[in-house]
């Protein structure tokens, strides 16, 4: 090798020396030893080596309906779900260059779908599972940030890598069981998504339940309001308005029939007001029936008239499963018949006794909403008591059905006043005794609960 001598003016003109270097003749200690590690391979400084980026692939799992599977980062997935779907649960923790890969084993995603569950990340920027429906799908996610969470990297035959597995809302007072959000609603709301499934998932359950009808001046009770427990409704990212009925107003003067209870409303579910109570006879005006809705109101009792008030027609409009039951019918006595309840007709006043009808019961609906505490216990849409009158037999007036229905007022002391319905049980009101300046008893308000998985 050859060196030319530099000086202060620059290169002297034959004044080249030449120096033979032999390999390995020049040392520096501060290089001995020295190396780097790249994907955990120590690599000398000079040296090279192979690097493997490829995931740490694992058995097949095959799933079977019951258990998932938490992800390790650097790992890769086979997942059969020939007989069941299958959730892959992210790591609780991560940092940037975690990555994860996934792989469709039997290409039957589409039938037993994957959730990969986020595990307090976000996916692809939001805060939602994922839903892998496609077959043959493959897929690696990496963790970025906390404001990103797991990206996907390379995905192949996946149709739509923003499938989210679980519904998310808002609306009402909002209570937490298990994997399930309950969204109870006593008053008028909105209950709105701001995230929705496509495809298989949704599983929206609501009971809908409308105010009660009012008692009558003497006699028939309040019918209950129509209650519909509808589940697997599919659901959209959107707002949905809820009406929750009014129930009917109460009456104060004698021989009028008692006023429908408002329906309750929620995306095309409407359960309609119950039905007012059926009035007793007024100067050669006969008896009047109880008022149709979603359960009937008693019928009138006789008193001047010879005959007396049918019950009112239950489950108006129909729908079915039914929303309610017919009122039950007053006497040839002066009492009146019980309204009718989501479970049972309205009692039928007793003939020459003088003893009102009883309302219908209600119905429980605790077992549609597993591990929450209902409001009420959970029994709603009971009708009101048909009312008695002060007359020779001081006659007893009915006893509301169970579910929020009113007792009827009676030809016993006090002032034979209806009770009315339990408020958001949409109970029918009872009905107030004849011979007493009491009135009778507002239908019960309605009520709306809306039940989803959320995880």
């Amino acid at each position: 090798m050859a060196i030319n001598k530099v000086g202060s003016k620059g290169i002297e003109d034959g004044s080249v020396a030449t120096i033979d270097l032999a390999p390995g003749t020049v040392t520096n200690p501060k290089l001995a030893n020295s190396s780097f590690t790249f994907d955990g391979t120590s690599i000398s400084l000079g040296g090279s080596d192979s690097v493997n980026l490829s995931a740490s692939w694992q058995s097949v799992i095959t799933a079977d309906g019951s258990t998932g599977t938490t992800a390790v980062a650097g790992n890769g997935y086979f997942i059969d779900t020939t007989s069941a779907a299958h959730t892959l649960t992210l790591p609780a923790s991560a940092t940037i260059g975690d990555f994860i890969a996934i792989k469709d084993y039997a290409g039957t995603f589409a039938t037993n779908n994957l959730t990969i569950a986020r595990n307090g990340h976000n996916i692809q920027g939001a805060a939602n599972d994922s839903l892998i429906s496609t077959n043959r799908a493959s897929l690696v996610l990496v963790y970025v940030d906390s404001t990103k969470g797991w990206l996907y990297w390379e995905e192949h035959n996946v149709a739509d890598l923003e499938n989210i597995a679980y519904i998310s809302a808002t609306g009402g007072t909002i209570t937490t069981s298990g994997d399930y959000k309950i969204h109870t609603f006593t008053g008028d709301g909105c209950f709105v998504v701001s995230t929705a499934p496509f495809g298989p998932g949704t599983n929206i359950n609501a009971l809908v339940v409308a105010g009660g009808g009012s008692g009558a001046r003497v006699t028939g009770g309040g019918g209950a309001g129509g209650a519909r427990n509808i589940s697997n409704i599919t659901v959209s990212a959107t707002t949905y308005p809820i009406t929750v009925g009014g129930g009917g107003s109460p009456v104060t003067s004698d021989n009028l029939t008692g006023n429908n209870g408002s329906n309750s409303v929620f995306s095309t579910i409407t359960s309609a007001g119950g039905g007012g109570g059926g009035r007793n006879c007024q100067g050669t005006n006969p008896e009047g029936p109880g008022l149709s809705g979603g359960s009937g109101g008693g019928g009138g009792g006789k008193g001047c008239a010879p005959t007396f008030g049918a019950g009112g027609t239950g489950n108006t409009p129909p729908v079915s499963p039914p929303q309610g039951n017919n009122g039950g019918p007053g006497s040839n006595n002066t009492p009146g018949g019980g309204g009718g309840g989501h479970s049972a007709v309205g009692g039928t006043a007793t003939p020459g006794s003088g003893n009102a009808g009883d309302g219908g019961a209600g119905t429980n609906f605790s077992p549609s909403f597993p591990g929450f505490s209902l409001p009420n216990c959970g029994t709603y849409a009971g009708g009101g008591g048909g009312g008695g009158f002060a007359g020779p037999l001081n006659e007893v007036g009915g006893i509301g059905g169970t579910g929020g229905g009113g007792p009827a007022g009676g030809g016993g002391p006090g002032d034979g006043t209806g009770t009315a319905g339990t408020a958001n049980t949409g109970g029918g009101g009872g009905g107030a005794a004849g011979g007493f300046p009491g009135p009778s008893g507002a239908g019960g308000k309605g009520i709306v609960i809306i039940r989803y998985k959320f995880q």
